[in-house]
Parts: C-alpha cells; sequence; structure tokens
C-alpha cells in the first residue's frame, strides 16, 4: 500500500510572549528611526546657529596649540583667544584684500567671457537642440493645457542679495564670537565634563577621549593647512608658465577647494575649464590648466599626503565621501568645511567607547614571498574566525582540557622541560 507524502510543517505560530517581543523591538526601532529623522530636521532647519558654532569648535581645535604656546609663556586665556581670533582675522582681510583685484577683474570680464564660452560651445548646439526638442514633445505629451501659466517679470537679484546680506553677516558675528569663548574655556569644558563622569574607569577614557580629537583634529588640520599652501603655490606658479592670467587667484582658489575632498577637486576641474575655453582657441591650450591641475592633485594625494600625515590619519574615502555629501546637503559649502574633521572626531570617539581588539590566531598562517601585507592579514584573520569556531563547536570537555593544558614549552609545574 503507497504511503501517503507527508507534508512539509509549517511555521510555528507566535504566542503572546514572542508577540510582545516582536512588538518592544518594532517599537524600539521605530524610536531610532523617529530620533533620526528629528535629528536630521534639527541639523537642517538650524543651520544659521549650527554651522558657525561648528566651524568655530572645528577652528578651534586646529588653533588650540597656539593658544596653548601663548597661555605656557604667561599670556591669560582670554587674551590668548583674542589674539587667534585677530590673526584669523588678518588673514582673512590680507586674502580679501590681495585677490581682490583679479577677482573684480574677472569680475568685469564676466560678460565678454560668456560670449567666448558660448562660441566654444557653438558645436554642441545641434546635440543640445535634439534634446530641447525631446523634453518638449515629453512635456506637451505630460502637460495639461488648460494649466494657467505664471511668469514672474522682475527677478529682482539685488534684492535678494541685501536680503542675504544680514544673515551671513548674523553668522560671521557668531562663528568669531564662538571661536573665542571656546578658545578661552576650552580647559573649564574639559574639566566641566570630566567632573559630569562617574567612575574613574570612565571619566580616564572620556579624559583619553578629549585628548585624542584634539591631537588628530589640529594635526590633521595643521598638516591639510601647509599642504594645501603648497598645492596653491604650484598651481599659481604651473599657471603662469603655461601664460595662464591672474595665477595668484587660481592658486588662492586650489588651496581653498582642497579642503573640501572630491568635491572641491571637481569644482577647480570644471572652472579651469571654462576658463580655458573663455580664453584659448586650440584644444591643446583649453586642456593644459586642467591637465596641469590633475597632475599636482594627484601627486599631493598620492604622495604628499600619505606622506605627511601618516596612514594612520587616513580614512575610507567611501567614509569620507558619504560625510561629505551629507554635510553638503545639510550646511552648503560649511559642511563640506568640517565633514572630514567630523568624521575624525567620530572616528576617536568610537575607538575609545568601542574598543576592539585585532583578531589575532594561535597559529598564525605563515606567509610567502609573493604574499602582500593585506593578503596575510586577511589570512590571518580568516585562521583566527576558523579557530574561534573549532573552539565554539567543540564538546565541554575538551575546551576544559585545552584550558588546563600548560603553554608549549613547559612542564605541568610551570617549569621549563628539560631538553
Amino acid at each position: 500500500m503507497a504511503r501517503a507524502p507527508r507534508s512539509l510543517p509549517g511555521p510555528r505560530p507566535l504566542n503572546a510572549l514572542q508577540f510582545e517581543r516582536l512588538l518592544a523591538n518594532a517599537a524600539r526601532v521605530a524610536l531610532v528611526l523617529v530620533g533620526c529623522l528629528a535629528a536630521l530636521y534639527t541639523l537642517r532647519e538650524g543651520q544659521v546657529f549650527l554651522a558657525p558654532v561648528t566651524l568655530a569648535v572645528v577652528v578651534g581645535l586646529m588653533f588650540g596649540p597656539v593658544a596653548d604656546r601663548l597661555e605656557h609663556v604667561g599670556v591669560p586665556p582670554a587674551l590668548s583667544a583674542a589674539a587667534v581670533v585677530l590673526m584669523l582675522i588678518g588673514i582673512i582681510a590680507a586674502g580679501m584684500a590681495l585677490f581682490a583685484v583679479p577677482l573684480s577683474d574677472w569680475v568685469a570680464r564676466a560678460p565678454a567671457l560668456w560670449e567666448k564660452l558660448q562660441a566654444q560651445l557653438a558645436t554642441l548646439q545641434g546635440p543640445l537642440e535634439a534634446v530641447s526638442a525631446f523634453q518638449s514633445q515629453i512635456t506637451s505629451m505630460f502637460s495639461d493645457e488648460s494649466a494657467m501659466a505664471v511668469t514672474v517679470e522682475d527677478g529682482s537679484e539685488m534684492i535678494g542679495m541685501a536680503m542675504l546680506a544680514p544673515a551671513i553677516l548674523a553668522q560671521v558675528l557668531i562663528f568669531l564670537a564662538s571661536l573665542y569663548f571656546f578658545l578661552a574655556t576650552r580647559n573649564h569644558i574639559r574639566v566641566s565634563v570630566l567632573s559630569l563622569v562617574v567612575g574613574r574607569r570612565l571619566r580616564w577614557r572620556t579624559a583619553h577621549i578629549f585628548r585624542d580629537v584634539e591631537s588628530r583634529v589640529s594635526r590633521f588640520l595643521l598638516s591639510i593647512t601647509v599642504i594645501n599652501a603648497g598645492v596653491g603655490c604650484a598651481v599659481a606658479l604651473v599657471m603662469w608658465l603655461i601664460g595662464m592670467p591672474s595665477p595668484l587667484l587660481w592658486g588662492a582658489m586650489a588651496a581653498v577647494l582642497n579642503y573640501i575632498p572630491y568635491v572641491g577637486q571637481a569644482v577647480m576641474w570644471l572652472v579651469l575649464l571654462a576658463v580655458g575655453l573663455g580664453t584659448q582657441t586650440t584644444l591643446q591650450e583649453i586642456l593644459l590648466p586642467v591637465g596641469c591641475y590633475i597632475a599636482i592633485n594627484f601627486l599631493e594625494g598620492q604622495i604628499i599626503t600619505p606622506h605627511f600625515i601618516g596612514r594612520t590619519m587616513t580614512l575610507n574615502p567611501f567614509l569620507i565621501f558619504l560625510s561629505i555629501t551629507f554635510w553638503l546637503w545639510a550646511w552648503g559649502p560649511v559642511g563640506g568645511l568640517v565633514a572630514v574633521p567630523l568624521l575624525l572626531i567620530l572616528t576617536s570617539v568610537l575607538g575609545h567607547a568601542l574598543p576592539s581588539r585585532p583578531m589575532l590566531p594561535r597559529r598564525p598562517v605563515r606567509g610567502t614571498a609573493y604574499m602582500t601585507a593585506r593578503e596575510a592579514t586577511l589570512a590571518n584573520t580568516a585562521q583566527a574566525i576558523r579557530e574561534q569556531s573549532e573552539a565554539e563547536d567543540a564538546p565541554g570537555e575538551k575546551r576544559r582540557e585545552e584550558r588546563m593544558r600548560p603553554p608549549e614549552g613547559t612542564a605541568p609545574d610551570g617549569m621549563e622541560a628539560a631538553r
């Protein structure tokens, strides 16, 4: 007699305890998502206040060693902070005064430059017209003919700039005031935070977080500032050699934009390409400034920066890109300037708050002559995971025996075995 096929068991129904646990976990996840959305909304809407204050803290961490030097000499913290703020204002004012003339010259030449740029781009008129015609056809297919069209006759850009000027001035004042008070009271802030920490071990870890954040951020920003100044000088020299007008302006722009990885370099490429299209005639002369800048940027990113900053300060490029895009979305250009320092602060805090030990196997893998350091690290990590899995799958008696076994090369009484 044929035996009936046995049906597969279905999923077990949830009991009341499991259902309550599932609801509790779902509530926690929903609460975390709501908190993240509230934080994003706060960052976006509080840009006028949060962006200059954060920039002041980052710049204060950069100039903290300068204020420390002044305080070691005997200058009070209030005067040292004022000296640092005045020095920063002087540097910014000197830069604006130095590059005001060439910048105003380029602003005056903008209409003629735009006409020449349009003449250079006239060869692309055919494809652009085809795309525009296709777009108009798609728009006519999905548009409503009865919709009312609204046209604004007066753009009034001067009114918009006049309304924007007070907001920019307020942010500058908030930045300068925050920078002064942060530099003058940074030691009091550290002592106040440490006094609120309960527990000796947690206080020790918090003190190390302060020290690591200050040292890493100040070292990184000071090194990047020196490197960017060198990049600006190199770009200005090369632009002068190839005959580009206003080479000092392009050098200064390259130095400032180099603070924003990836995005700043892309903007500089577009600027040099547009200037080349508007001032040069042949294709070689148009692409020469961009090619020279790419070569300088390649040397800086692959050789100079890793040598001066070190491999320990190097962050994951994907994390840098995510940080830059997020803070540019939240705070605009100011967010691009503080993106990498904030990522350094976050990695320092997480490194001390969640310390991790490297996975080392008991029996290290012997590297070959053709094995790179990365391959050896991955092989040792895989060996450590394999040993941990074997230890977890081993019976309790075997694990107990391994724990009681003395190390290799020693006798049961702890003395070295006779040879």
